[in-house]
């Protein structure tokens, strides 16, 4: 981790149709930072993340990344949503798909250049997926389409990594690979993470940000049970794990 602050928030209010969804929302990222915002369904984490993004403004406060708004600081982002659509018949490679994220880097019309197509390759043996750039994407498994989507993701050459519950419809297995695989480039880019399993992500963060309207900032070995409650409005049972050192987050 280095001193410079990735994202901040300061301030910040947001509402849908007059809709309070956050409210009084302060944190502050630190860069090369594993970071994960876990809260119930609607509570406001997607809202969170198409903020940092600029997709959405808010109505009160500040936002900054790498203390540009959001607008001009969209190339320094790289982004993989919750729900990817696509048509599983059209005839579209693993490299292909990962070189969209590279378009805008390129003129409208030609070739893609040798440059863009080492970048893709190099996302993809940072995912352990250089091996499949060849193959029709159709023909992957969901933890290797989700690899791939992550390589995409990183093809923009971001310095700040967004997530949108990334291990969604894949097993316990893919989901530690793909998390230790997150950890591991949280060493040179910020990661931030949205899930909805905060008793695994314990595991591999420094820090989780909790959402339902406000935020509260927790490092993962203060997380207790009553907290947790809290947040999701139910009875819910925190198993602890083993932390790595705490870092990246300031509130």
């Amino acid at each position: 981790m280095d001193d410079v602050v990735a994202v901040s928030f300061q301030d910040v209010d947001f509402s849908y149709n007059n809709t309070p969804v956050l409210k009084e929302v302060s944190f502050a990222i630190y860069d090369k930072s594993f970071i994960s915002i876990v809260g119930p369904n609607a509570g406001g984490k997607t809202t969170l993340l198409k903020l940092m993004l600029g997709l959405l403004k808010p109505s009160r406060g500040t936002i900054k990344i790498f203390n540009l708004s959001p607008d001009k600081a969209r190339s320094l982002i790289g982004y993989m949503p919750q729900y990817i659509q696509f048509d599983p018949y059209f005839p579209v490679t693993v490299l292909d798909v990962v070189l969209m994220g590279r378009l805008g880097n390129r003129t409208i019309f030609g070739p893609y250049r040798k440059k863009d197509i080492a970048i893709c390759f190099e996302a993809l043996q940072k995912l352990e997926m250089s091996d499949t750039w060849n193959r029709p994407f159709k023909a992957l498994s969901g933890g290797q389409r989700q690899r791939v989507l992550i390589a995409r993701a990183l093809a923009t050459k971001p310095r700040l990594l967004l997530l949108d519950e990334p291990t969604s419809n894949v097993d316990m297995a893919v989901e530690t690979e793909l998390f230790e695989l997150l950890n591991n480039l949280s060493k040179t880019i910020t990661v931030v993470v949205v899930s909805h399993d905060l008793g695994f992500v314990s595991q591999f963060v420094e820090r989780v940000v909790c959402v339902n309207r406000k935020v509260a900032v927790h490092p993962t070995t203060a997380i207790t049970g009553e907290m947790i409650n809290d947040l999701y409005r139910t009875d819910v049972r925190m198993v602890q794990h083993g932390q790595r050192e705490q870092k990246g987050f300031e509130d």
